[in-house]
């Protein structure tokens, strides 16, 4: 799994968020992940219970006294961060930043992430060891993220790259799409329960109604089972009944 980016986390301070940084990388199928100097203990029972069965990345998970030691056989590190800090970089979005690991990981290079303490985010000093910073943009008025959240929006920008995402699907759940003759015998036999009950009362305004119901029935793909359903219905309304 070398190819892939490591997570490093710089001074996480709690346990819970570790886990749940080991979670949010197991759903983006990330599954290396470091970390400098940790607050809490990443295997005590908080962190594997946060982290919701993706406790092989805590037990595999390395731990390094500074960020040096942490990304020294590295050859790209990014840094994530909201502010610059007056430091002369190339800033990406997190999907800017992932296009460029895809590639560089397809061709062997070993690339990492920064991600910094919950409380104050990465310092200068962390920062300065990066090649490039990745900033999400957010609203102005409240930019602050969650550790996992981080790591959950940049980690699914690279796993957007690695998987086929499949797109806009009309799900039937196993019905049929009811084929045109179906839907024109319900249109033929909707229209004539119309004329019985004395719908179309104005002859003009006809042609125009019924073009307005074919409409409003032609656009969700009705399945065989939905216009027996509407059959049903119109049945029923049809039919006298006490009240």
């Amino acid at each position: 799994m070398d190819n892939f980016p490591f997570i490093i986390l710089v001074q996480p301070q709690l346990a819970e968020n570790i886990g749940m940084t080991a979670r949010a990388m197991m759903n983006c199928g990330l599954y290396n992940l470091r970390l400098v100097s940790p607050g809490q203990d990443h295997l005590s029972p908080k962190a594997v219970a946060a982290s919701s069965g993706a406790e092989e990345i805590l037990e595999q998970a390395r731990i390094f006294n500074t960020t040096e030691e942490a990304i020294a056989d590295l050859e790209q590190v990014y840094a994530t961060t909201s502010r610059h800090r007056d430091q002369i970089k190339f800033v990406y979005t997190a999907e800017q930043a992932m296009q460029n690991f895809d590639t560089l990981c397809r061709q062997n290079i070993k690339c990492g992430i920064l991600f910094g303490p919950e409380r104050t985010g990465l310092q200068n000093d962390d920062i300065s060891l990066a090649d490039a910073i990745i900033n999400i943009p957010l609203n102005p008025r409240h930019c602050s993220l969650n550790l996992s959240q981080a790591v959950l929006l940049v980690g699914y920008e690279f796993f957007k790259r690695r998987t086929d995402i499949p797109g806009t699907r009309f799900v039937t759940n196993g019905a049929e799409i009811a084929p045109k003759e179906k839907l024109f015998q319900f249109f033929s036999y909707l229209e004539k329960e119309l004329d019985d009950c004395g719908n179309f009362k104005v002859d003009e305004k006809r042609p125009r109604m019924v073009r307005n119901l074919r409409n409003i029935f032609s656009r969700p793909q009705l399945t065989g089972q939905e216009l027996d359903t509407l059959y049903g219905v119109i049945n029923y309304l049809r039919r006298p009944h006490k009240n």
